[in-house]
């Protein structure tokens, strides 16, 4: 899908989209406590508290074009400070899902990365390493990109932080029916 048909998508299918994150963020107060706990907030272009009060006038444009959504790194402190009780990082994650719906090229290495990498866990348990940044680099298809972390892969070598030894296996799929429990529940909200 080229950059020009998702933007196209995401405005046709904004109506529904947005209807359920301004749901969720519409007692917003402004009042920056989200801002203010936030961890990674030094990082984005834009406060949390902004892109709720972005979110709240349907400005999809300016939301999807900062980066402020995709730092946010799920530790729920937003959520358990804000003092409407709003569902905050369920609503950054959203937010996620949506641009990696979309298919918007500038998120998509991200969505691609978090993708692979549950994958990995889904299949073993466990994060193997070496599986998982292998099939990222090659989802990527740039044969040249993966010469660049080189040193980075030798130096974690030497240190023993990852192994070319495959590690135990706790039992292939034995997450499956937990991926699809969630799944399900997904599907429902």
């Amino acid at each position: 899908m080229s950059e020009k048909q998702a933007d196209l998508a995401l405005h046709e299918a904004e109506p529904d989209i947005l209807a359920s994150v301004q749901e969720k963020v519409q007692a917003c107060m402004q009042c920056g406590t989200c801002s203010g706990s936030c961890a990674n907030s030094f990082a984005m272009d834009l406060t949390p508290r902004h892109l709720w009060r972005l979110a709240q006038l349907g400005d999809t444009e300016e939301i999807f074009s900062s980066k402020t959504f995709y730092l946010c790194s799920a530790c729920y402190y937003c959520t358990l400070r804000c003092p409407r009780g709003l569902p905050l990082t369920e609503t950054m994650g959203a937010l996620k899902r949506l641009a990696a719906a979309q298919g918007i090229k500038k998120y998509k290495n991200s969505a691609n990365f978090y993708r692979t990498f549950m994958e990995t866990v889904r299949r073993y348990g466990r994060v193997r390493e070496m599986e998982f940044i292998n099939r990222y680099f090659f989802s990527l298809k740039n044969p040249i990109l993966p010469l660049g972390f080189t040193t980075l892969g030798l130096k974690l070598m030497k240190k023993g932080k990852i192994s070319l030894q495959p590690p135990k296996l706790f039992g292939e799929g034995r997450f499956d029916r937990l991926y699809r429990k969630v799944e399900e529940l997904e599907a429902k909200s």
